[in-house]
């Protein structure tokens, strides 16, 4: 079969190969997908860097999200061989969705609902899982309180941002550029703040009277995270979701004291099977209402891998790239 390796690390053009390999053989717990799409996300750069904290040994096939249709199970798997699912890949164990078979976790495995198309199928699961666990699990956000998102643009951004609405809260976002503050208006936030030309926490502040965000989500990092800080509520929740800027937020204790918030992490990973069909059942349904939908800015050729990973590292992208791979 045909994979993209990572056999040095790199930016993904210097790292990535495509490569002949043997399919992989699923053990207890994981399944073999005979591939349709896989999404792309900025883990996979990292992976590439060798900077993520799950980047497996060398040589390895990255890509943690994907589409397609079951070919064999591992002992004590509940998905059928034959079944069309979305799924979070066996990346960790060098087995990524980035080749025309790979490695799934049986545990987050799910059918892919009718009228659901391959792309959005694989680029459903961990933007929106990780949406979920922050929001409604970590943050318990209510309707009526005010949630910013950062990078809402993103694509776990932009899935924070519609979740947030369909729970009834008031949504403000930061993006950069006007193509993306148009992009998240369209995706249902009341303000967008343009973090090139303003402020992020005083525009925040603006706009809840002084208060500050009862829950902020951040997959950003860096000098977002430290505006986030300046714009939180008395008794906010701080999530802390990722670093896409490059290096992670640096909380000051002291400040967590005197400004009495709470920082929180968010992955969605260590929850039972129940959980997750628990939330997979609340997305879908608020998929299947309009209320959440896959932003999916290109559907790209298999040999164009580097060149899209390479699009994402550089920030213009909107939403989510998804590799065609059959």
């Amino acid at each position: 079969m045909r994979a993209w390796q990572v056999a040095r690390h790199g930016a993904p053009g210097e790292a990535l190969t495509l490569a002949e390999a043997p399919a992989p053989e699923p053990g207890p717990g994981f399944l073999r997908l005979r591939v349709a799409t896989a999404a792309l996300g900025l883990p996979d750069v990292f992976m590439c860097r060798g900077s993520y904290a799950l980047t497996p040994r060398l040589p390895f096939t990255p890509g943690q999200e994907l589409c397609g249709v079951v070919t064999a199970a591992g002992p004590g798997c509940r998905t059928r061989v034959g079944e069309r699912v979305m799924a979070v890949s066996g990346f960790f164990l060098g087995h990524g969705a980035f080749a025309e078979q790979a490695l799934a976790l049986d545990d987050f495995c799910f059918s892919v609902p009718e009228g659901m198309d391959d792309a959005q199928a694989a680029a459903f699961l961990i933007p929106c899982h990780t949406a979920y666990v922050g929001l409604v699990r970590r943050a318990g956000l209510r309707a009526g309180e005010t949630l910013l998102v950062l990078g809402a643009a993103g694509g776990t951004g932009s899935a924070a941002l519609q979740l947030g609405r369909a729970v009834g809260a008031r949504v403000l976002a930061t993006a950069g550029g006007p193509e993306k503050v148009a992009f998240c208006r369209a995706l249902g936030a009341e303000v967008v703040i343009d973090y090139r030309k303003e402020e992020i926490a005083a525009r925040v502040l603006e706009e809840t009277g002084g208060r500050g965000a009862e829950v902020i989500y951040d997959p950003v990092g860096g000098e977002a995270f430290d505006a986030a800080t300046r714009a939180i509520a008395h008794e906010g929740r701080l999530l802390v979701v990722g670093f896409a800027s490059g290096r992670w937020g640096a909380p000051s204790c002291a400040h967590l004291v005197t400004r009495n918030y709470s920082l929180v992490g968010v992955m969605p990973s260590g929850y039972d099977r129940a959980f997750k069909q628990e939330a997979q059942d609340a997305l879908l349904a608020h998929w299947r209402a309009g209320r959440l939908r896959v932003p999916v800015a290109a559907e790209l050729p298999f040999e164009s891998l580097p060149e899209g990973l390479a699009r994402l590292a550089g920030g213009g992208v909107m939403g989510r790239l998804v590799l065609r791979v059959d």
